[in-house]
């Protein structure tokens, strides 16, 4: 497919939530799914927007008619989810988090933020309404060499958790409702399905990189907007995976191309991403119609003193491998371990001398083995300080760790005596030994003579050098 000749033009929108309290309350931003303490109901209708005009969408869905239902909980709910009582200020950890962001996309920030209301009256916000600031503009990123664009930088509030939907009446949970979520924007310049994957792909790796945002399913969502000549423009939600977008606008750009030709008029609308990569209408394309300043929280003016500066993923795996002689696979493996568990590696680089390849793969590797032979769980960092030190003093083999921590996940009992090291000389001492009672025999054979007898006990590397120098 042609895209160039297809007039394809592609945006994104990539939402995110943020670690810590809400937004406007200091409500912990647990998702919960457990039984509510309590309910209420309400309906909901759109009001005109600073343009003294009803939004399309707003107007689509209050035709509608729903009755809502919202679920809270005694503990973790309180009056400004509920809109029974205006906002608090706004979370000053989400909107550092936010304006490190804007940094890192190279976005200029604006000189002063002022929260708007965007109405949404589908039941997702108890208010009719969803609290957004514009925080950035003007930014790029690097995408395989290609600058793309990015047009805005949004802070704005987490909607409502859908838990029923039926014909006339719908039930949310407030759990989620106010949690930070950061908006970003960018402007149509990806020019192929793959590239909005990559894109995509990119900006969640700047993000990560903050460790301010949450992780799991639904933390974060990407919305792909497609337009073709003859066309409209499109906005796909729902995708379930980076993967995902470039079959579906491969698939979308199609239905579009092939209503073009049978001289069908296409209107700006909302699409769904559906499991076999086709679309389907959700409603019309909401407008500006929609947006007005919220009166009950005051301008802001953007500190941009004192940001640390935050080393994006990409830039840290190289910077492993350069500095700790890492190569690709393991360098990528400790960022991503770090990124995971929140566990500093470089730390224990710097801390032990021992080589940063073994380290890595105590954190990472010898888990999984341990699991794969033994059905047995272990975290490694409870006892990672125990067993580094001792590597660095080799007073053990890194082939024993294996064992050390498999029989640790079973006693709950650190063993380093039963694996104690065995000196140079008393094990050049039983290699001449073993040579000797097994004349001919092949270097490899003789290793696992000598690696059977010691158990762990002795390093692999040091072995061969003996048997390089004993066997003939």
């Amino acid at each position: 497919m042609n895209y160039k000749e297809l007039g394809f033009k592609c945006g994104l929108e990539i939402h995110q939530q943020l670690e810590g309290k809400k937004l406007f309350c200091n409500c912990p931003t647990i998702i919960r799914r457990d039984e509510p303490d309590f309910s209420f109901d309400r309906r909901l209708r759109a009001s005109a927007g600073e343009s003294g005009k009803i939004d399309v969408a707003a107007s689509y869905e209050q035709q509608k008619n729903k009755l809502f239902t919202y679920q809270g909980y005694d503990d973790t709910t309180c009056l400004v989810e509920m809109d029974e009582e205006p906002p608090r200020p706004i979370n000053q950890d989400a909107l550092k988090s936010v304006l490190q962001v804007a940094k890192m996309l190279n976005c200029e920030i604006v000189d002063k933020i002022q929260v708007m209301r965007k109405t949404v009256v589908d039941g997702s916000n108890v208010s009719g309404f969803q609290r957004t600031a514009l925080v950035g503009m003007n930014g790029w990123i690097d995408v395989n060499g290609k600058k793309i664009r990015v047009a805005t930088i949004c802070l704005e509030e987490e909607a409502c958790q859908v838990v029923k939907r039926t014909k006339d009446h719908d039930t949310y949970n407030l759990s989620r409702l106010g949690i930070p979520l950061l908006e970003i924007a960018t402007e149509p310049d990806i020019q192929n399905p793959e590239e909005c994957r990559d894109a995509a792909a990119k900006i969640g790796m700047i993000l990560r990189s903050t460790g301010a945002c949450k992780r799991g399913i639904g933390s974060i969502r990407q919305d792909v907007n497609v337009s073709i000549k003859g066309g409209a423009r499109t906005e796909i939600k729902g995708f379930q995976d980076l993967k995902s977008i470039p079959k579906v606008i491969e698939n979308e750009v199609k239905r579009q191309s092939q209503l073009v030709k049978a001289g069908k008029k296409l209107s700006n609308e909302v699409r769904k991403a559906e499991p076999d990569f086709t679309t389907s209408h959700l409603r019309p394309m909401p407008g500006a119609a929609r947006m007005y300043p919220e009166t009950d929280i005051p301008t802001i003016i953007p500190s941009q003193k004192n940001f640390e500066k935050i080393e994006i993923i990409d830039d840290k795996i190289k910077r492993f491998e350069k500095n700790y002689s890492l190569n690709s696979d393991q360098a990528k493996l400790a960022v991503s371990y770090e990124d995971k568990q929140g566990v500093n590696l470089e730390n224990f680089f710097k801390k032990y001398k021992v080589e940063p390849k073994v380290i890595v793969e105590f954190f990472t590797a010898i888990p999984k083995e341990i699991k794969k032979r033994y059905q047995l769980d272990i975290n490694p960092e409870s006892v990672a300080d125990e067993i580094l030190s001792r590597l660095a003093a080799k007073e053990i083999a890194k082939e024993s760790v294996i064992e050390i921590l498999a029989e640790y996940a079973k006693t709950k009992k650190l063993n380093f005596e039963k694996f104690k090291g065995v000196s140079d000389e008393e094990l050049e001492k039983e290699i001449k030994l073993i040579v000797e009672k097994n004349p001919g025999a092949p270097i490899g054979a003789l290793m696992g003579i000598v690696m059977a007898k010691f158990r762990g006990k002795v390093e692999g590397k040091k072995v061969m050098e003996l048997l390089k120098k004993h066997a003939k």
